[in-house]
């Protein structure tokens, strides 16, 4: 069995420095990268290439336009220097049109032209990022795309090429605070390729238990209280829906809480997450196509695990305590039946009209246990419902609460972070569809149509009244099952980490 150091050996393998940004010409690297916009005249050179031109003897944009540069985003072009840097290779990526004098750059444009670049340079061993990065938040979009885009999942090939991630990264910047930046980039870039390595790793290395062991010893590094409930505190605590859910495994379900707290922290904030470490459906199994990617389905709780790491990282000013609901949703003997009725952690009955409705079933329990900790606000995250995927694609989250103010607050700090969220009601007159003639509530609507909504409106039922709450539905955002851009790898995303925090240091300020 591997350990768990080896489990997640993948993720801490890039470091990243800063550096001065006037000597990009005479900096000793591997490759040295730059940006290039889109002009009306032909290309343009982005602050921090300057000197570039002229020691490449004026010829950087017309070899550039020669090999079919346009300075679109996305774009990369790798052209030897041939002594005439200190650096043997020049790599320009696009940043598309010049910002207007004085808007300054758009931090996820700085984010996505770091990792593009990185990414192209796999293999690389120093790699100097001479990026726009004249303000200290610069410099960390930078530094934070850079190591995101240097992320690669290579545990288990034994055979062919590997994509060995670049070793090293220099952020060339002299702005106030660019080094404080850095830092709380690096910072996150550990969460982040941490729970893309948890989403990568196959379920038959990464069962409840196992994750709960994963967040027990990362838990104890980050100086985190930490408890875990097993099968039988679960069912002698009356957490209904996990252990329905979990009951067709033979890997038994868990119920993680984690915990950091400050001594001048004035908020509270709890943060649920789904942790199915496989989705077969249940005995209302899904169909092939739709089950070779569900290990993924435990990326929600990656994400809550993910920030509470990063936040007692950070020393935010805030207590935060996350719950991490892990089972494995699997058909068997012993497996939760279509029209069965269970007692949540709540008290108030379900029935279950699909067992492939299941991550709702254990988020219940996760929340209405959250509540008790009295916190000032809830947030649930979850790979919840494939009309998410249907209504907002692959790279944008629902996000949907009891309170529009918070709503908007997740939307807009989602965007800070370079996530994309967008808003979403809960149409009162979709509860009816939930009503059960045996129980308290049903886990499925009839209707195919709005199941984001329904789903959100079923969650709803279980927060108590004065909480405020929102549910972050990430279906498709946690897997990229497309070709890699930006800084986002094929595979595991780990999408909302950066949002969480972002509402942790939100809070923190206030």
């Amino acid at each position: 069995m591997r350990t768990v150091k080896a489990l997640l050996a993948s993720a801490y393998v890039t470091t990243v420095r800063l550096n001065p940004s006037d000597n990009a010409v005479s900096f000793d690297s591997d490759a040295l990268v730059v940006g290039v916009h889109t002009g009306p005249d032909g290309l343009l050179a982005a602050p921090g290439a300057e000197g570039l031109d002229e020691a490449l003897g004026g010829r950087l944009a017309t070899t550039l336009a020669g090999m079919g540069a346009k300075g679109k985003p996305g774009e990369v072009s790798k052209i030897p220097t041939f002594g005439a840097l200190t650096a043997p290779l020049l790599v320009a990526v696009g940043l598309g049109d010049a910002p207007a004098d004085g808007s300054g750059y758009d931090a996820e444009a700085l984010r996505r032209a770091a990792g593009t670049a990185v990414r192209a340079l796999a293999g690389t061993g120093r790699v100097a990022l001479a990026l726009p990065a004249a303000s200290a938040d610069a410099a960390g979009a930078v530094a934070l795309g850079g190591l995101l885009g240097a992320y690669s999942f290579d545990r288990y090939r034994t055979t062919g090429e590997q994509t060995a991630p670049v070793a090293e990264l220099t952020v060339l910047s002299d702005a106030e605070g660019a080094r404080a930046a850095v830092e709380r980039a690096t910072v996150l870039a550990e969460s982040v390729s941490l729970v893309r390595d948890l989403v990568n790793t196959p379920p038959s290395d990464l069962w409840p238990a196992r994750f709960a062991e994963i967040v027990q010893d990362k838990g104890a590094e980050a100086g985190l209280s930490v408890e875990v409930l097993d099968e039988t505190a679960l069912k002698e605590g009356g957490y209904g829906g996990i252990v329905a859910v979990g009951q067709g495994s033979v890997n038994p379900p868990r119920l993680v809480r984690l915990a950091y707290s400050h001594p001048e922290a004035g908020t509270r904030l709890a943060y649920v997450g789904k942790g199915i470490t496989f989705d077969s459906g249940g005995l209302s199994l899904k169909p092939t196509a739709s089950m070779d990617w569900m290990k993924s389905d435990m990326g929600g709780a990656g994400a809550v695990f993910g920030a509470i790491l990063a936040i007692a990282a950070l020393g935010l000013k805030v207590n935060a305590v996350g719950y991490l609901c892990l089972a494995e949703n699997m058909p068997s003997g012993t497996a939760q039946r279509p029209s069965d009725v269970f007692t949540s952690y709540s008290g108030k009955t379900v029935e279950v009209l699909d067992t492939d409705a299941e991550g709702r079933l254990v988020l219940i329990d996760g929340i209405a246990r959250a509540a008790q900790d009295e916190p000032d606000v809830i947030v649930d995250v979850a790979t919840l419902t494939g009309a998410q995927i249907v209504a907002l694609g692959w790279r944008t989250v629902g996000v949907m609460a009891n309170d529009d103010a918070l709503r908007a607050e997740v939307v807009e700090t989602a965007g800070e972070q370079g996530e994309g969220a967008w808003p979403m009601p809960l149409p009162d007159e979709l509860r009816k569809g939930l009503d059960s003639p045996v129980a308290d509530i049903a886990n499925l609507h009839p209707e195919r149509f709005g199941g984001m909504l329904t789903a959100a409106i079923f969650l709803r039922e279980f927060v108590p009244d004065g909480v405020r709450w929102a549910h972050i539905d990430m279906a498709g955002p946690a897997f990229n099952k497309g070709e890699p851009h930006g800084y986002t790898p094929k595979g595991g995303t780990g999408a909302i980490t950066r949002t969480l925090v972002g509402l942790a240091e939100r809070y923190a300020g206030e």
